[in-house]
């Protein structure tokens, strides 16, 4: 073996590792997103909703409990959570599709 065998060996082994862990982690991601996916689409159709609308006005009017969490009832969380899904599920569109093309 000489050292530009060895070195691509060295090479590959390290794309090996650093791939096997970036899968096994993007695969617990995936999994636990796709436990809580009912539950942020539930969120996205209340956001906005007349019932959202009744919430946020009776938050505004002060007929809320003072310690109660409401970041739901803020005008950009939930909003920015759906902005941040909608470019997630587009990057993950062009993973797939580059990752399908290189398969080739």
């Amino acid at each position: 073996m000489n050292k530009e065998q060895a070195a691509r060996i060295q090479k590959m082994e390290e794309y090996l590792d650093q791939s096997k862990a970036a899968v096994t982690r993007l695969s617990d991601a995936l999994s636990e997103y796709e436990m809580i996916q009912k539950n942020y689409y539930r969120l996205e159709k209340y956001y906005g909703s007349a019932q959202w609308m009744s919430d946020y006005e009776d938050d505004e009017a002060g007929k809320l409990p003072a310690d109660l969490k409401r970041g739901v009832l803020s005008e950009d969380a939930v909003y920015d959570l759906i902005t941040d899904h909608t470019e997630l599920m587009t990057r993950m569109q062009r993973a797939v599709l580059k990752s399908l093309e290189n398969q080739k």
